[in-house]
């Protein structure tokens, strides 16, 4: 790895979590580490999503001080033990390893994904029901929903609703429910010329019954915890994670949710009493977390949903905590959510997913 390359995987204090967490999102590997280096550039710690989640999900600040989430002792080796990377990353189940000269400073990054065509493996959900939310007319990308339905807008050369399968296909999952209704025959017909390996039972909407009324409508019986997505955004993130995060946490419902950062365009006055300017902050960036459209749902929530009613995956969200249900989140960063929703972010997508270049 090249010199300009590796200070792209290094930062140093101080350093705000939320900081770290677009360093992060800035790697053009999916690595997911950070490592935080000292004023003389020896290794003193690192950070990965992971150790920035379980911060999020204990409470934690985002404008906290990175070196309370980073771990002091990462795994390294020195240049001569180079060659054992790959060995290390597999035992450990870590994705980089920082290469290291007699004073500690990195000189070289070894990343898993890019020295070998086994990354590590997911864990398996085969069994595990995918409901795909798919009868809304798109109307957000008039003119091409005029001609296709939103779900076969292709990202490139594949429809989003594929590219979301595939994603699921990773961790083994082969049975796929999908709501349509709007130009419900194209798709059907997409997927019958497809003939895919895994199975899509199509539930039809006579009628616009919202994100959460379609599923009421599935007369299979679920047995375990299912996944439900809109068919529109892309969450690049361990499916299997979340899943043992829903059931680990007692959760009803797991909504994945992402960050999202929106910087104010003017400088910011603070006023006290009477007018009295007290500070002013230029291009402030607020920092938020926004619904995916990403569930994990108990089989039980169903029976909460009303039938033959316009209802959304929100208001059951509602009904659960109403009823004393758990519903929890599972965070993720600003770049694991690609969403298509509106044409400007159709070409983030592509350029995120290496379709279409930046320029």
């Amino acid at each position: 790895m090249n010199k300009e390359r590796i200070k792209v995987f290094i930062s140093t204090l101080p350093l705000t979590v939320v900081e770290a967490m677009a360093k992060i999102d800035s790697h053009a590997s999916d690595a997911g580490i950070l490592f935080i280096v000292d004023s003389s550039q020896a290794l003193i710690g690192c950070i990965t999503d992971g150790d920035i989640r379980r911060w999020i999900l204990k409470g934690g600040e985002l404008t906290a001080s990175a070196e309370a989430v980073m771990f002091k002792n990462p795994v390294s080796l020195p240049v001569h033990e180079k060659n054992r990377a790959k060995s290390i990353m597999v035992e450990k189940s870590i994705t980089a390893v920082p290469i290291l000269d007699s004073r500690y400073r990195i000189i070289d990054i070894v990343i898993l994904k890019e020295i070998s065509n086994a990354s590590l493996s997911h864990k398996s959900l085969k069994g595990v029901p995918v409901v795909i939310m798919a009868g809304g007319k798109g109307t957000r990308l008039y003119p091409f929903t005029k001609i296709l339905p939103k779900p076969l807008i292709p990202i490139g050369d594949t429809p989003i609703v594929e590219r979301i399968i595939d994603c699921y296909v990773e961790y083994d999952i082969n049975e796929y429910y999908m709501t349509v209704n709007y130009k419900k025959g194209m798709l059907r017909s997409y997927f019958n010329d497809l003939s895919p390996q895994y199975k899509v039972k199509f539930v039809e909407e006579d009628k616009p019954l919202g994100t959460g009324g379609s599923i009421k409508l599935i007369e299979d019986k679920f047995d375990r915890p299912l996944f439900v997505t809109n068919c529109d955004a892309l969450i690049r993130a361990d499916y299997a994670d979340i899943y043992e995060h829903h059931i680990n946490s007692g959760n009803d419902i797991t909504m994945v949710s992402a960050l999202k950062n929106i910087t104010v365009p003017y400088g910011v006055v603070n006023s006290g009493v009477n007018g009295e300017l007290l500070s002013m902050e230029e291009k402030p960036t607020l920092s938020y977390f926004i619904n995916t459209g990403m569930y994990i749902i108990n089989p039980e929530t169903i029976d909460l949903i009303p039938a033959d009613t316009l209802f959304h995956m929100t208001h059951l969200v509602e009904k659960v905590i109403k009823s004393g249900g758990k519903v929890g989140t599972y965070p993720i960063s600003e770049d694991s959510f690609l969403d298509m929703g509106e044409f400007e972010e159709m070409k983030r997508m592509e350029q995120k997913l290496n379709i279409i270049s930046e320029k």
